[in-house]
């Protein structure tokens, strides 16, 4: 009811700020979930690891670690020098 009140240049004004808070609200929205994406993406990636290091420890082959993983071989390789088994 207040907004039927406002003249043409409060409107404008409100206008304009409901516009640059949207603007800023979906700019928040989005980096929040890219944030998110990308800790899903770091936690699957970091539970890959720790199946290619029970895999490694146990005796499997690089190629069956990739496989189970999705992790390449040179990953593999890397995280079994790193192990020195």
């Amino acid at each position: 009811a207040e907004i039927a009140t406002f003249t043409k240049q409060e409107k404008v004004q409100y206008e304009e700020s409901l516009k640059y808070y949207r603007d800023l609200k979906n700019s928040f929205d989005t980096a929040f979930e890219e944030g998110e994406m990308k800790g899903e993406i770091k936690g699957e990636i970091k539970k890959s690891k720790q199946v290619a290091i029970n895999a490694i420890k146990k005796g499997f082959d690089n190629q069956i670690i990739s496989e189970l993983t999705g992790l390449s071989i040179l990953e593999i390789e890397k995280i079994r020098k790193n192990l020195d088994l």
